[in-house]
């Protein structure tokens, strides 16, 4: 293709000057961006007398599509709607396109290109309308060729922010003509190509401002929308504004959940948990509840496919039913404070995109297409994308959901305080009258203890005040020391209790303990209030028949006791006597430590602290040392007892398995001889048919074999157990090997047998197995083996101990009725294929939310003495999160039985540490 300047100035200055009026006319007409693109090839191709104009516009990854195109009289097939890889055009050639503003033109039949650039890459200052040729790339040549094309002319359209002064321009696509025939392109053409593009540019900046205004628009109209329901107090339309929400994100469905009051607000497609999963709400699965204790305040999650999220793998089994693959999760904060989560789903969809030839993604396309026929690509399992605009939609929203929510639960908490006013009004203005009264009373007895320092006097003090106060019989204390009564107060012909001793048989150390942390006990009637005999016997002896019993503590050390007794006859103790006692024990204590001498120092407390701190770092090293020594020797030594006791009994089982055979051919042959004897003898002497007769010949003939076929049964399955017991113990395994897990669990349970079986009234315990097809697992096969075995012996005892009405011997009919004991295992592999999940799980007792949380701690048991150490499961625990860089927890409710999640890598990242 060549330039010249030789046809009439004038009518191209005409030309010039009708296309540009047209182009600005129609942009000015319309804010429709597809019409100026379209009236814009159309003016373009009559302006060059081209047989082919195009708009090329560039996606995100490099790659294009013609969204614009005209043609004349179909001289060249459309490319209209058609996507062309990113090889297409060289990253070098785009570069040049935004860099230069490059303008190209392919002469096809003298393989030159002319190129010319709009401003220089070194100054950014626009340059003359000059065109340089060269020779092009053979390549490039053979490509036009194939579309037919004989000179083509490439303008590059660029996009300016114009809201951003200093923002620099993207390239945003081409305008493209194309000849069938060699033609020469004139520089005053070029301009004017140029004019247009910039003209183009100008239409793509407005368009993208009419976009932008409207979704704003759009925007503020869905959060004016859904803020008229959210705040119409006192009934807020939370379930309308979910929808309203759902709607606005093109969503099919979508879930509010409310932390405080649990409520759910759902629409549309919902995730069902499967029955595994035990729950019903999936904000309240533990995965769910600990992903929402992460997520900080105003930070708004999304995906286009949920199942490729690691930390959505176990709750993505809910999806599975529905089309649901996009997710967005608004978790809801108001100060600091979770109350909520709002999701909204998108639904998966199947895409056409429409490729010019048949293009290949597996390797960079080296040659020329040689054909741009039509090629549909079929893309399933899509979602659609969360653009920008998406998420500064979630965060208006976001902040609308919490204040609604939270005025809400204010407003509830009003309503209830308004309700309960008088109420508590009253019951505040009975008690501040009780403290007033209290406070009074005390005041004056502190300022009598405190005018002296002597002891007794201030012990005798309190005991004087005490008993007038409560108007008792008898007032005493009890110094812990020397386990004797020091003080009283009688009023009355009560007998004294001075000196007296407490027996130590009828008050064990355990009442010391509580009472150094605070305990107050008040019998109200020593005939019939809960006592041992003995107790009961030694207030009698002191005329006792009620009394009110409060410690006095200095510091974390108990000193003694305050005690009221009531002689005369049984007495109530109301909570205000209870309560002025507790404080008059409290002034006590106070006064002894002011009688005392203050030895205490503050070095010396900081010094207690130290080793306290020093002692229990120590204690903790020691229980891991302790910990890993027990599971070293219990391993080792299980291991060679098992291996030991196979090798020993595999040696003669093999030789009598071996002698079977030959045993059971030699006896054939002796009867088939025998048989030859009958029948070449059908007569034999009277001696040896009264012996046939004897031995019962006939039965013998036939019961032999039947006997030789039994012995080799029961060779075969104890050479089976022995094979168990040597892949259990796995001695020959000292690293991690790719091994079948399901044998394991298998063996282990063998070797359990006996346990599962029936016994003393108790029915066999069923073993459920579901196992899935997973592959081989690279671990330590004999420490996996070991977690097994502690998993399946806490359950077998969980279901002994806590089942015991599962009794078949004594005829209970509604016990009976009872579910059977069972053990249920399943294996599953992730999506991925990249970790293993093994579930198992007994119908037994469970366990309450103070023992499970202690259950992987060392040495803690709930078994009885002798039965159980407290390793087993710490070490399960060590093995599986330690050793193998797994996941172990568990799931368990006092009456639902217990089940143990177990997720291993099928290949762990790196060596395992011994």
């Amino acid at each position: 293709m060549t330039s010249s300047d030789k046809p009439d100035r004038l009518q191209q200055s005409l030309d010039q000057e009708s296309l540009l009026h047209r182009m600005i006319k129609q942009i000015r007409r319309s804010l429709d961006l597809q019409d100026i693109l379209t009236t814009t090839v159309s003016e373009v191709r009559l302006f060059l007398r081209a047989d082919r104009v195009k708009v090329y516009r560039f996606d995100a990854d490099g790659s294009g599509e013609v969204i614009a195109e005209s043609i004349h009289e179909q001289r060249l097939p459309s490319l209209l709607g058609l996507r062309f890889p990113v090889h297409d055009i060289p990253e070098a050639a785009r570069e040049m396109f935004l860099l230069a503003g490059l303008r190209s033109i392919v002469d096809v039949a003298n393989e030159k290109i002319g190129l010319s650039p709009l401003q220089s890459t070194e100054t950014g200052k626009r340059l003359r309308t000059n065109i340089y040729y060269r020779q092009v790339d053979p390549c490039h040549i053979q490509y036009l060729k194939a579309m037919g094309v004989q000179s083509s002319l490439v303008v590059p359209i660029l996009d300016c922010d114009p809201q951003e002064q200093s923002a620099k321009p993207k390239l945003w696509g081409l305008l493209v003509s194309h000849h069938s025939e060699p033609r020469k392109i004139l520089k005053r053409e070029l301009k004017v190509l140029q004019q247009v593009a910039d003209q183009v540019a100008i239409a793509i900046a407005q368009s993208n401002l009419l976009t932008e205004a409207l979704n704003h628009q759009k925007r503020e109209a869905t959060v004016n929308r859904v803020t008229t329901l959210l705040h119409k107090l006192p009934t807020i339309q939370l379930q309308g504004a979910v929808q309203e929400v759902i709607t606005a994100f093109s969503g099919v469905g979508g879930r509010l959940y409310i932390e405080e009051s649990r409520e759910t607000y759902i629409w549309g497609d919902q995730p069902t948990l499967p029955y595994e999963l035990d729950n019903s709400i999936i904000e309240q699965h533990p995965t769910w509840q600990n992903w929402m204790a992460e997520c900080k305040p105003g930070h708004i999650w999304a995906t286009t496919d949920l199942y490729k999220e690691p930390h959505l793998r176990v709750l993505a089994l809910a999806f599975r039913s529905t089309q649901i693959r996009g997710l967005m999760v608004i978790p809801l904060h108001y100060r600091e404070k979770f109350i909520g989560v709002l999701s909204i789903f998108r639904a998966e969809f199947e895409t056409e995109i429409l490729w010019a030839g048949k293009c290949d993604r597996n390797r960079r396309q080296l040659l020329p297409q040689l054909s741009f026929e039509v090629w549909r690509e079929q893309k399933k399992g899509q979602a659609p994308e969360w653009k920008p605009e998406d998420m500064m939609l979630a965060q208006a929203l976001y902040d609308h959901f919490s204040m609604a929510i939270q005025q809400q639960q204010i407003y509830k908490e009003v309503q209830a305080l308004n309700s309960n006013l008088e109420v508590r009004v009253q019951e505040q203005t009975a008690e501040l009258e009780k403290s007033l009264l209290i406070t009074k009373v005390i005041k004056q007895i502190t300022e009598q203890i405190r005018s002296t320092l002597d002891l007794q006097t201030t012990l005798q003090t309190i005991v004087r005040e005490v008993r007038s106060l409560l108007n008792s019989d008898r007032v005493v204390i009890f110094q812990l020391n020397s386990k004797s009564v020091i003080v009283e107060e009688i009023n009355g012909n009560w007998q004294s209790v001075l000196g007296v001793n407490a027996p130590l048989e009828c008050f064990p150390d355990e009442h010391t303990n509580l009472y150094s942390q605070g305990r107050v006990r008040a019998i109200n009637n020593v005939s019939t209030d809960s006592l041992s005999d003995c107790h009961r016997e030694f207030l009698r002896n002191l005329q006792v028949q009620a009394n009110l019993i409060v410690p006095i503590n200095i510091g974390m050390e108990l000193w003694g006791l305050l005690i009221a007794h009531e002689c005369n006859a049984p007495r109530d103790w109301q909570d205000a006597e209870i309560d002025l006692l507790q404080q008059l024990g409290d002034q006590a204590a106070i006064a002894i430590q002011q009688a005392q001498l203050y030895e205490q120092t503050c070095n010396a407390e900081t010094e207690a602290r130290n080793k306290a701190g020093q002692l229990g770092h120590t204690l903790h090293e020691l229980q891991e040392t302790q910990t890993r020594l027990v599971q070293t020797e219990k391993m080792s030594g299980l291991g060679q007892l098992v291996a030991g006791i196979a090798h020993e009994i595999n040696n003669p089982v093999n030789f009598i398995y071996g002698n079977l055979c030959h045993a059971s051919d030699y006896i054939e042959q002796l009867l088939e001889i025998l048989r030859l004897y009958q029948l070449h003898y059908p007569n034999p002497h009277s001696e040896i048919s009264a012996a046939i007769a004897s031995i019962d010949f006939e039965f013998l003939v036939e019961d032999l074999p039947k006997i030789i076929t039994s012995m080799q049964v029961g060779s075969d399955r104890i050479r089976s157990i022995v094979l168990s017991l040597r892949n259990f113990s796995r001695l020959d395994e000292a690293d991690n090997k790719r091994v079948d897990l399901h044998e394991g669990i298998d063996n282990t349970l063998l070797i359990l047998q006996h346990q599962l079986k029936a016994n003393n009234g108790f029915p066999a315990i069923q073993v459920i197995k579901d196992y899935g097809n997973i592959p081989l697992v690279e671990c330590y096969a004999g420490q996996m083996n070991q977690v097994f075995m502690n998993i399946f012996s806490n359950a077998i005892d969980a279901l002994e101990m806590g089942n015991r009405e599962w009794g078949m011997g004594n005829g209970d009919k509604e016990n009976q009725s009872l579910p059977m004991p069972s053990i249920y295992i399943s294996t599953r592999i992730s999506a991925d294929n990249s970790r293993l999940l093994i579930r198992i799980r007994d119908n037994g007792p469970g366990m309450p939310p103070e023992v499970k949380k202690r259950i992987f701690d060392p040495f803690y048991t709930t078994k009885p003495v002798g039965r159980g150490t407290g390793l087993g499961l710490a070490i399960s625990y060590q093995i599986i999160v330690e050793k193998h860089g797994g996941i172990m927890e568990c799931i368990s409710e006092s009456g639902k039985g217990t089940e143990f999640w177990i997720e291993i890598p099928v290949k762990p990242p790196a060596r395992i540490a011994d």
